[in-house]
């Protein structure tokens, strides 16, 4: 008998962890579909580069401001609905995107897309939580990964494999990208691990949704997952133009490979470690420091120089990424963690908004390419100096509205 229920709870535990990989990657299959396919886009809508700019920014921004519907969804029908209306509503938007051939149409279903990808990413904490309350650094650091490869993939094949397999049409390109979404959504619904229907209710009729805004805490690690997200989403719009007016477009494909691909060793070494370094300083400031050097590095570096110290930046975001999202789950009562999620990802996404246009702004009054990596090294810095005190952290997301 105590073999068989070990072996249920071992089942329980792999398709947990799996669930939640393929949800991860979900998180970014269909928003980085599209930077391979811009020319295309650019060329056939006839769209400006501000249009262009705004169909980049339009994901972040969603991710900041549907993070607290998220949260009172997630109160209301529970993460695990959630979850799947997230999973559905990316897949549908997306999907969508090139149905009609103009740029009002692309933005209405891109930010369709942006919500859903919102949602989702506000239950997988709280999915982490309840799958497995006793491996949540572990399990993190598996959905973290799952995401970073949905972030590898479209860039890596959507020109060599998938374009040619639309037949050219970036358009159905969308739509082959939301398949695997769907299908994801259909393998919650199946496999997910379900609490008894009279628990359920109990705990949404008590739950509350709106984020406690007075709690320092949730503002220092929201700033902390900021400066990550902020790096990341930064060095990606500037350095490929940064490369290109300093006369290196050779290195460009080179450098992005690199930024992108840099991710992977901080996950599969946190998978490694995961559950011991999450609520400690140190790894916090190492990783703003690596990633004040990939940005020394890009500035003053030449040739493969600039290459690894995109790698390093990709490293410092994905290691501080997969670090914070395992606060919430770790800092809040069981019936908080969607809040205190919510919370954080309205803060860090909105940091990842205000210093892209920041270092835009600042290189369009200098007139200096490398002065648009000037907020992302003061990133790197902030990290370093908001990381004391984390391994202090008690529990947060205490008041809120019902």
């Amino acid at each position: 008998m105590n073999d068989r229920s070990g072996e249920t709870a071992y089942a329980r535990v792999l398709v947990s962890l799996l669930l939640l990989w393929l949800a991860g990657v979900a998180l970014r299959l269909t928003i980085l579909a599209v930077p391979p396919v811009i020319p295309n886009i650019h060329d056939e809508l006839q769209l400006s580069q501000t249009e262009v700019g705004i169909l980049n920014g339009l994901p972040p921004l969603l991710f900041a401001l549907a993070a607290v519907p998220g949260s009172l969804l997630i109160a209301r029908l529970g993460a695990l609905t959630a979850l799947v209306t997230g999973l559905l509503l990316t897949a549908i938007g997306s999907a969508l995107r090139g149905a009609l051939p103009n740029v009002t149409w692309l933005y209405t279903t891109t930010i369709l897309m942006g919500i859903g990808v919102a949602v989702m990413q506000v239950t997988m904490p709280p999915m982490v939580r309840a799958w497995l309350p006793t491996r949540i650094g572990f399990a993190t650091a598996v959905y973290t990964n799952g995401l970073l490869v949905g972030e590898i993939l479209p860039v890596a094949l959507m020109l060599p494999l998938v374009l040619p397999l639309a037949g050219g049409s970036w358009q159905w390109s969308f739509v082959v990208w939301s398949v695997p979404v769907a299908l994801i959504a259909v393998l919650v619904v199946a496999l997910a691990p379900r609490s008894s229907s009279a628990e359920v209710t109990a705990v949404l009729a008590r739950r509350k949704w709106w984020p406690d805004w007075r709690d320092g805490m949730v503002w220092r690690i929201g700033l902390m997952f900021g400066t990550a997200n902020a790096m990341y989403f930064a060095t990606n719009a500037f350095l490929p133009n940064y490369l290109n007016y300093t006369g290196r477009p050779e290195l460009i494909s080179g450098a992005l490979t690199s930024l992108n691909v840099g991710q992977l060793p901080a996950s599969f070494l946190l998978l490694a470690v995961a559950g011991r370094l999450e609520r400690v300083a140190w790894p916090y400031v190492f990783s703003g420091f690596v990633g004040l050097l990939g940005v020394v590095g890009i500035v003053f570096g030449t040739g493969l120089w600039i290459i690894a110290s995109a790698a390093l930046l990709g490293f410092s975001a994905a290691w501080t990424l997969i670090l914070a999202l395992a606060l919430p789950p770790l800092l809040s009562a069981p019936d908080d963690v969607h809040r205190t999620t919510a919370a954080m990802f309205t803060i860090s996404y909105t940091c990842a908004v205000i210093v892209p246009v920041v270092s835009g702004l600042l290189w369009d009054h200098t007139g200096i390419p490398a002065i648009a990596f000037l907020p992302i090294g003061i990133c790197g810095l902030g990290l370093m100096a908001l990381a004391p005190g984390i391994d202090r952290a008690g529990k947060v997301g205490g008041a809120g509205r019902a």
